[in-house]
């Protein structure tokens, strides 16, 4: 991980405020200069609240918005521990997004491999054979450096030649992006709160741990996002508490 951004913000009310307008800034650019907004989600606590938060903000531009997911569970869209699944109930059966414009992973083929070669290939039909260029990507952080579906010491972290692999977390396997489309990014987002998650932002911020998550170094911005709860443990004075 080479050169990021880090915004530190009060917890609750301002952070996630701060979150929303990121998107809204980033959504502006992206149909401006493009025509379309294209995202890719993350699962978790966190950007559940985002989302949610979404839901209560005027103006945001649903019917140019295009939403991928950047990892998924291998399990059933109408499971509990489903991504989209959360993303749906949360935020799509509010929003305007047009059903044509949301690609959820594929969990149905019972073959983790194919369902990953098959979004691979819905993202060619999308964006064409160029490695695609998001134009943000929500990621979040694992209290073992983990993002994405990228996990330590798993054959994923290699994937050069593939936008989409398998990863595993134990016996479990995920559907991930990887970091070749990670790092094609225009804009990274890692969100992270909590104190559970101090001691894993201080090594991945002021180590080199070789975690996966320091791997990100995307074409455009990366930002890290902290509560300060998720800060806690960075060394003064490179805290700076906003908001």
């Amino acid at each position: 991980m080479q050169g990021f951004q880090l915004e530190i913000w009060p917890e609750g009310t301002a952070f996630f405020r701060r979150a929303v307008e990121i998107w809204q800034e980033q959504a502006a650019a992206a149909i401006r200069q493009r025509g379309r907004f294209t995202v890719a989600l993350a699962g978790g606590n966190t950007p559940r609240k985002l989302y949610a938060a979404l839901t209560q903000t005027p103006g945001i531009p649903w019917q140019e918005t295009w939403l991928f997911w950047g990892d998924e569970r291998y399990v059933p869209p109408d499971h509990p521990e489903s991504n989209y699944g959360m993303v749906r109930r949360i935020l799509l059966e509010t929003v305007g997004v047009p059903a044509s414009q949301v690609f959820p992973m594929p969990t149905q083929a019972g073959d983790p491999l194919r369902d990953a070669a098959e979004y691979e290939a819905t993202l060619q039909q999308i964006f064409g054979t160029e490695c695609p260029a998001f134009d943000l990507i929500w990621l979040g952080v694992g209290e073992d450096g983990h993002t994405a579906s990228l996990f330590p010491g798993t054959a994923a972290l290699q994937v050069q030649h593939r936008w989409v692999t398998v990863g595993q977390k134990g016996e479990e396997p995920r559907l991930t992006l990887t970091y070749p489309v990670l790092n094609q990014a225009r804009q990274v987002v890692v969100l992270v709160t909590g104190a559970s998650k101090a001691a894993i932002v201080k090594e991945a911020l002021t180590t080199e741990a070789h975690l996966p998550c320091q791997r990100l170094n995307p074409q455009g911005r990366l930002l890290w996002l902290l509560d300060a709860a998720a800060a806690a443990e960075l060394p003064l004075p490179a805290v700076a508490l906003l908001g």
